[in-house]
């Protein structure tokens, strides 16, 4: 819980006085309030307020704060009122297909196959809806799949509506809270992911504020805590959670490595304050951590967390789209810019101080561009420090270039295709599944692909989810779904399967086929049970195209193992023979490899004066620092878990 004193009312009556005298007394004002990083303005008249364009920009640059204006809730029609309206507004040819609210920020979402229908010409028809409704419009664009968990999500946004606006008037009165201390000192403190991948955790603290940057789980050493969970035992970590001073997590994104543990803050009340990400990350992480409790169950294991934890996480997660910039602290300033490596992913750039210092943390990320997405951001407006990835950060971590990949893969599909047999693509369902799936597409298109391509675990929920947030995808797929008006999601050689009758019907047919499968380490998911049974048949092949972490099936596999024991359904051990084919082909990595590393901070501008390199083994985090520092002459370091550096 956040205990500091947050009283920030002389700070909100100072800004209440310059609002009464810039804003027009019929706009009606009932309340300012702060609410998140946001100062929000609540009228009964929220067209006296908007009339004058320049108004809010001007209140913006004067109150230096972000500014929403919302109906005031007393004027909010009810909902099934305010659904027959839009459907009286809107045309049919619009064609809606669902209409959802959220009280806490007072919208109503239209869903339509032609929003630009939903806002009219010179946005006539949503200042209508405005008028009458008094609820503000947002018009989005029904996903061509529906995805279930973005559904649920609104739903808890809606029925939770309450104790969320009372959760983000707590997170603004801390954010704008009084600042104790000027800002003097920086310092960053390893809780995971330094010198290994997996359980990713950074804490960053001035003598202000305490930020949380990504909080993951190791899976493949779920078995061992010390070396699965973040540093709880951090002397500062444990410090800041005591006291209850932890000001925000910012997740870069939803891989579990990244974001695993969070709900396990809020099944122990350890932690209650926002959480920061992209609106496709949140959904994708929610995606993932539910997947991770159903595997935990699946093994006889009790999860980590509930289903009421993660929905914890949905209230406490605020979203940003790329380059919105906001304030998270009295003196920390956040702004999240694409990754390039999985949707929603998100480069992490702290403005810390007035002026004193500037870090960007990648996450995990890619700097040439995919079929899914545009190449990581690399120009900041200042930049100081930058703490990067070091996944293929070693010497001799170069990948095969695209095209090269795609002609082994699709060498490999041929070869075992024609022999009768089957293909297994074990894949992360984030990422990596969708990467491969416009890969496979645009061959079928050619004619290159003629058996049908299955896909099974939660790969075509998170595709759905992927449909729903086409403005992260890449400028040519946005241009072949919207312009051409073809999307290749949708393409029937895609066949999901909905269950293990459905799994064990495909293994025992006599056809071949390509099968894509979570997960892509061979650490639970559908994957595994794929490769039990197609392993001992020299016909099939299995192509590797995800990073497969130390102690992980995966990595055992490609090491060349070819008798592997593996627990069965009923805790008995048998031995898997594996006379199957088994490809590794890297070119479809969703990480930045040497070259691209090394690219990167040679086109960063400005240039950073140090770099921090972590999420990667440790030799490889220990060789990038060196060869960054003899290239470019700045300061490097590999710094180890529960290491802290001092950054100003």
């Amino acid at each position: 819980m956040i205990k500091r004193e947050t009283n920030v009312e002389e700070i909100l009556k100072e800004i209440r006085e310059v609002i009464n005298q810039m804003v027009p007394r019929d706009a009606k004002i009932t309340e300012v309030e702060f609410e998140g990083p946001e100062l929000v303005i609540y009228t009964k008249n929220p067209e006296g307020l908007m009339r004058d364009g320049d108004l809010i920009k001007n209140l913006a640059k004067i109150l230096k704060k972000r500014i929403s204006i919302r109906p005031d809730p007393d004027i909010l029609l009810p909902p099934e009122t305010v659904e027959g309206l839009i459907k009286e507004l809107v045309p049919d040819e619009a064609e809606i297909t669902n209409i959802s609210f959220d009280p806490s920020v007072g919208e109503v979402i239209i869903e339509a196959k032609k929003p630009g229908l939903v806002i009219g010409k010179n946005g006539e028809t949503l200042r209508l809806i405005t008028q009458k409704a008094h609820w503000a419009p947002k018009p989005v664009r029904t996903p061509p799949i529906r995805s279930q968990t973005i559904y649920s999500i609104r739903q808890i946004l809606q029925t939770e509506s309450r104790d969320r606006r009372k959760f983000l008037r707590q997170v603004g009165r801390n954010i704008y809270r009084k600042q104790e201390h000027k800002s003097r000192w920086i310092r960053i403190s390893g809780l995971g992911g330094f010198r290994e991948v997996g359980r990713s955790a950074l804490l960053l603290q001035t003598d202000e504020s305490n930020i949380l940057i990504d909080f993951g789980v190791n899976i493949a050493a779920i078995n061992d805590p010390e070396k699965a969970f973040p540093h709880f035992d951090a002397p500062e970590f444990r410090y800041v959670l005591k006291e209850g001073i932890l000001d925000a997590i910012v997740i870069t994104h939803a891989h579990l490595d990244h974001c695993g543990m969070l709900p396990y803050l809020f099944r122990y009340n350890l932690y209650d304050g926002p959480i920061y990400t992209t609106p496709p990350t949140r959904d994708l992480m929610v995606l993932l951590q539910k997947d991770f409790i159903e595997i935990q169950q699946m093994n006889g294991v009790e999860p980590l967390y509930r289903l009421k934890d993660i929905t914890e996480v949905i209230k406490h997660t605020i979203t940003l789209g790329y380059g919105e910039v906001r304030d998270i602290s009295p003196d920390i300033r956040l702004t999240l810019h694409n990754a390039g490596h999985i949707l929603g992913s998100s480069i992490v750039h702290l403005h810390i101080g007035n002026g004193l210092h500037n870090v960007a943390v990648t996450g995990d990320f890619k700097f040439i561009p995919t079929k899914l997405f545009e190449p990581a951001v690399s120009k900041f407006p200042r930049l100081e420090t930058l703490v990067m990835e070091s996944t293929y950060g070693g010497s001799n971590d170069y990948q095969m270039p695209r095209d090269e990949a795609e002609k082994r893969l699709m060498n490999v599909i041929k070869q075992t295709i024609s022999r009768g047999g089957k293909v297994l693509i074990p894949a992360m369902a984030v990422g990596r599944a969708q990467e491969i799936m416009m890969v496979l597409e645009e061959h079928a298109r050619r004619g290159d692909i003629e058996v049908p391509i299955y896909l099974d675990g939660m790969i075509w929920e998170a595709t759905a989810i992927h449909t729903a947030y086409p403005e992260y995808l890449s400028r040519r797929l946005r241009e072949q779904i919207f312009k051409e008006g073809y999307n290749p999601f949708l393409n029937p050689i895609f066949k999901p399967i909905g269950n293990s009758r459905e799994r064990q019907d495909l293994i025992d047919s006599g056809e071949p086929a390509i099968i894509v499968a979570t997960s892509g380490m061979l650490v639970g998911g559908p994957s595994v049970e794929y490769f039990k049974q197609l392993a001992p048949d020299p016909k099939n092949a299995m192509i590797l195209v995800s990073y497969q972490a130390e102690g992980t099936l995966g990595r055992k596999v490609q090491r060349g193992l070819r008798e592997i024991p593996v627990v069965g359904e009923e805790g008995r051990t048998e031995v898997i023979q594996v006379n199957m084919e088994i490809h590794t082909i890297d070119g479809f990595s969703g990480h930045a490899d040497r070259r691209e590393l090394m690219n990167y901070v040679a086109r960063l501008k400005p240039r950073p004066e140090r770099i921090i390199t972590v999420h990667g083994e440790s030799y490889k985090c220990v060789d990038l620092a060196s060869s960054l520092h003899r290239k470019f002459n700045l300061s490097t370091r590999a710094p180890n878990n529960l290491d802290a550096i001092r950054l100003r």
